[in-house]
């Protein structure tokens, strides 16, 4: 479902694309009309994984190390796309440590996508 760098990853329990629009100086003229100056679309991509062992977290968090890396994924607009991206926050809550081994209650990430999608000013 998911690439990144060319590499499926793991399922997510929860994959939520958000579609937003970049504007620059929007404002209203005199009749209250809205100028609107939108200079980008871009996309976004929430995740959260169940449970995982130490090294399914460590191969997801190591595959979005980088600084930017490429995400293929299915997008409700425009259908299977491939964007580069960066990531957001990372969350991983441990859930239990028996004998000093850590096991992970899930994981959430954000993608955001760095490159943006020119729009002509209307």
């Amino acid at each position: 479902m998911i690439r990144i760098n060319g590499v499926a990853i793991a399922t997510p329990k929860t994959f939520e694309v958000t579609v937003s629009d970049l504007d620059g100086n929007s404002e209203r003229n005199a009749n209250g009309e809205l100028i609107r100056d939108r200079l980008a679309v871009k996309r976004k991509i929430n995740l959260e994984w169940p449970a995982l062992t130490q090294a399914q977290s460590s191969r997801l968090l190591s595959a979005v190390s980088d600084v930017f890396f490429t995400v293929e994924f299915p997008d409700p607009q425009l259908g299977v796309i491939s964007r580069t991206m960066y990531v957001g926050d990372r969350t991983t809550p441990a859930y239990s440590c028996i004998n000093g081994i850590v096991k992970w209650r899930g994981l959430k990430m954000t993608f955001i996508e760095r490159e943006v999608l020119h729009v002509s000013n209307k």
